[in-house]
């Protein structure tokens, strides 16, 4: 039966559209470079949060801080050049003046410290100090010259002096009041991007977990749930239902196209199925009608053996009776040929006897347990007279029970027997017979020291009629070894020629083990 060609039973791939054509490389580069996307604005507005708190704390601690210190320390000194002035206007005494020296440098420290904050993201106003500075020189001129140049203290000169640094105190207070403002707005600027990088790392959290959510449903729907459904189809076509179809996927291109394979594949398998089937039922009915042949045959060969029994004894009998009555009266050649005619009807009725037991071989056969040293022994019974003649010693060792039939298994040892002499050697026949067991098997052996047999003869000389020697040399119908093959095979064995054995021919052949002889 010639096998369908697959590849010419392939339908054409449909050509996959859309997103169809994206493999599961492609989805999974999508999917993670979708991920990577969201964890950079994630990530990026996390940090532009953090960018404006780390700002907003600099602006509170960096600038502010300092601004509102260096303030202190200009009230400070301008306080200690006021105190030391007016203990200098009262005792006139120079020493008196020490804090004032040293308040004028502090004073000039503290203005340059406020014009770096003050130049420094605009933590304050120019103005304000600009108004201190104005209100210290004014003071400075109006009162701290006359005093320190040598003018005595007066009523009017100690007013204008308490009312120059009154202004110095309310420029003072309006500058603490804008360092107080600012700090407090930095305070809350601080305190509300604090909740804005809190709100941003809640966003880039839930935008990541969004991502993988969104992701994982995806290759699910796009791989993983492509793959566990084709996975069920395939198990259910491993299991044998190869008569539905697979479902449609829809999914990543590898997964469509090896569902499509597997498809293929269903679709061979039920094929190569339906050509098995439709083989075997071919077979079924040639072995009914082989079947059915041989029971014709083998009814054939019995009538015709039976049928001519009757008249081959008639032709025995009158040709004895001519060799009988006229030997010796006619001349020699006479005598040759009615010899050669009783001699012929003998074999004749050898051979119909013979191809009377091979028909009735399988034919009412009666089952039973037999030791298979009874039928070595009954075999060698039936044949004592030609081992006798020919000198033969035979050696059995233990040998099992069997099931089978009595006579038809005696007579295998039997045919095995008369060849092991038939064929001999110079040397007296020597027969082994023993048995064994494998593989559920009672495998039995019959060795000699005779000719021996090619191993290209092995299986000929199991065939009915075929001969390796001519019936002048060897007699014989050729019909022995083919009816033990027929019983070995009847009772469910095998026969065969150990090509292996040396020294003479050795013949094997199996019976089954039954419950009744295992030990």
């Amino acid at each position: 039966m010639s096998q369908p060609d697959p590849g010419s039973a392939r339908p054409p791939r449909p050509s996959a559209t859309g997103l169809a054509r994206l493999g599961v490389g492609q989805w999974l580069a999508f999917t993670i470079g979708g991920l990577l996307i969201l964890a950079v604005i994630g990530i990026g507005l996390a940090l532009a949060a953090n960018a404006r708190v780390s700002d907003r704390r600099t602006l509170l601690v960096d600038r502010i801080g300092p601004a509102q210190l260096a303030a202190l320390n200009l009230e400070n000194a301008l306080v200690n050049q006021e105190t030391g002035v007016r203990g200098y206007a009262l005792s006139g005494q120079a020493r008196f003046l020490q804090p004032y020296q040293s308040g004028l440098l502090a004073e000039a420290r503290a203005y340059r410290d406020l014009a770096t904050v003050s130049n420094a993201h605009g933590v304050l106003s120019a103005s304000d100090v600009a108004a201190v500075r104005a209100s210290a020189r004014a003071w400075q001129r109006g009162y701290v010259a006359p005093v320190v140049g040598g003018r005595r203290s007066t009523p009017a000169l100690d007013a204008r002096g308490k009312a120059l640094f009154d202004a110095i105190r309310r420029s003072l207070a309006q500058l603490q009041s804008a360092l107080v403002a600012r700090r407090v707005q930095a305070r809350a600027d601080l305190v509300n991007a604090g909740r804005v990088l809190t709100v941003n790392l809640v966003l880039a959290g839930v935008l990541i977990v969004v991502g993988l959510v969104a992701a994982g449903l995806l290759l699910r729907r796009i791989v993983t749930g492509p793959l566990a459904r084709l996975g069920r189809e395939a198990q259910r076509v491993s299991r044998g239902d190869f008569e539905t179809p697979l479902a449609e996927l829809s999914g990543a291109r590898q997964i469509v196209e090896v569902r499509g394979e597997v498809e293929l594949m269903r679709e061979l398998i039920v094929r190569e199925l339906d050509a098995v089937k439709d083989a075997q039922d071919r077979v079924q009915e040639q072995a009914l009608e082989l079947q059915r042949s041989n029971a014709e045959l083998e009814q054939f060969a019995y009538v015709a053996s039976h049928d001519l029994q009757e008249p081959l004894r008639k032709i025995t009998s009158f040709c004895q009776a001519l060799e009988q009555r006229y030997q010796g009266q006619l001349d020699e050649r006479a005598d040759q040929y009615i010899h050669f005619a009783v001699d012929g009807a003998k074999r004749m009725q050898v051979l119909i006897n013979d191809l009377l037991a091979f028909s009735r071989v399988g034919r009412g056969q009666r089952l039973e347990q037999i030791d298979a040293t009874d039928l070595v022994t009954g075999a060698q019974s039936s044949l004592s007279q030609m081992l006798d003649e020919a000198g033969a010693t035979i050696t059995v060792s233990a040998l099992p029970t069997v099931r089978g039939d009595r006579a038809l298994l005696e007579s295998v040892f039997q045919n095995l027997i008369v060849n092991a002499v038939k064929f001999r050697g110079p040397e007296p026949p020597a027969i082994r017979i023993e048995a064994g067991r494998r593989d559920g098997y009672s495998e039995f052996s019959c060795a000699d020291n005779g000719i021996g047999i090619e191993p290209e003869y092995a299986e000929r000389i199991f065939v009915i009629f075929q001969r390796l020697h001519s019936k002048e040399a060897y007699p014989g119908t050729g019909i022995g070894l083919a009816m033990c093959r027929k019983i070995v095979e009847h009772h469910g064995g095998r026969i065969w020629v150990d090509t292996d054995y040396s020294g003479g021919t050795c013949i094997r052949f199996t019976l089954p083990i039954t419950e009744e002889s295992k030990p």
